[in-house]
């Protein structure tokens, strides 16, 4: 079998401020959406196929 492993993977944090960018990527086969600061660090992002859109 194979060994499975604990540890978890450190989830960088990103200072959210009140003013930031929404980046709208579109193809013929999905959407993909990015919130951002004004650095351009990604605060979070979502895409229509990981929402099982169809």
């Amino acid at each position: 079998m194979a060994k499975t492993s604990a540890k978890s993977a450190k989830k960088r944090k990103v200072i959210v401020d009140a003013v930031g960018e929404a980046h709208v990527t579109a193809s013929f086969n999905n959407i993909i959406i990015s919130l951002t600061n004004k650095k351009g660090d990604v605060i979070s992002w979502s895409s229509a196929g990981k929402l099982g859109f169809r």
